[in-house]
């Protein structure tokens, strides 16, 4: 999508955000959800592109900020106590432009450092530390909804922040640009590794790193909902246990479908699931239990 439309699409986000009384305009006349819809439906003005846009920022709306987080095991940390000729050798292979900086565990973060912090520097400064460098970061609950989120960090300059969980702790990091892509699909550049191909129809494996929604639209079909928010945690809370490749899972099919689908654990990256198979299941087996490896069927016998 052409950057001019996206910037459209966030000038809308922030129009819609003030509406509804979850950004800096709350406290002011309020607007529900539905008589906003009401008032876009009534519009004559508005032309068919503006309505799907509108109705797409409007849908975005449900998702929350831990739904793209990046999550904290995908997370490149930095501690406060590294010099910067160690923290830039640690960098120079990671493709990210700002870094949170931890005091201890993942769970201490104090703050951020940018790339130009570690890269731009005065020869002689061996001994500076990471810590002395740090900029105040962002934080934001996991609860909070995309366009509230959205419209915040805008309003505050800020391009990253720190997502905790209910108790206190880290549970990833959101960027600015996560946020925006929600809204209007991924923003590629040269940077960025080269998009995997949407073949027609379901594909053969998937990220196991999809949350629900993008895992629907790529797939196809939707995963049953849970206490789970992406592919390897659906697999994960059926399985019972932490999943090993080779372990699989039906899919029940929908009542208008008539078959399921199997879920496969290609590969793992360290305990989380990497890359998911996918294949259509026979009727008959469309009802069957989470499947053990032949590892645990041996086991058993």
């Amino acid at each position: 999508m052409p950057r001019t439309l996206a910037r459209l699409v966030v000038r809308a986000a922030d129009a819609i955000t003030a509406l509804l009384g979850v950004g800096h305009a709350a406290g002011r006349e309020r607007i529900s959800e539905a008589d906003l819809r009401d008032l876009i439906a009534a519009n004559t003005v508005l032309d068919p592109v503006e309505r799907r846009i509108i109705d797409e920022v409007l849908a975005a709306g449900a998702s929350l900020v831990r739904e793209v987080m990046m999550p904290r095991t995908d997370v490149v940390f930095l501690h406060a106590n590294l010099t910067l000729a160690d923290a830039a050798e640690m960098v120079r292979a990671e493709t990210h432009t700002r870094y949170p900086v931890v005091d201890g565990t993942h769970d201490d973060v104090v703050g951020f450092v940018h790339l130009r912090d570690l890269l731009i520097r005065p020869e002689d400064d061996g001994c500076v530390t990471i810590g002395e460098l740090t900029r105040e970061v962002k934080r934001l609950p996991g609860s909070k909804r995309v366009l509230a989120a959205l419209s915040e960090m805008r309003r505050e300059r800020q391009h990253l922040a720190v997502v905790e969980d209910e108790y206190g702790g880290t549970a990833g990091i959101v960027t600015l640009e996560d946020l925006i892509e929600e809204l209007v699909g991924e923003i590629h550049d040269e940077y960025d590794a080269a998009p995997e191909p949407v073949a027609a129809g379901v594909p053969a494996e998937v990220d196991g790193r999809l949350n629900l929604a993008d895992f629907a639209e790529r797939a196809g079909f939707e995963l049953p909902p849970g206490p789970y928010e992406t592919v390897g945690g659906y697999l994960m809370a059926r399985l019972g246990r932490l999943p090993v490749a080779g372990d699989e899972v039906p899919v029940p099919a929908p009542d208008d479908a008539p078959s399921g689908w199997r879920l496969r654990v290609l590969e793992l990256d360290g305990r989380r699931v990497a890359r998911v198979g996918i294949t259509p299941l026979p009727l008959a087996q469309a009802v069957i239990p989470a499947t053990r490896t032949a590892t645990e069927r041996a086991r058993v016998s």
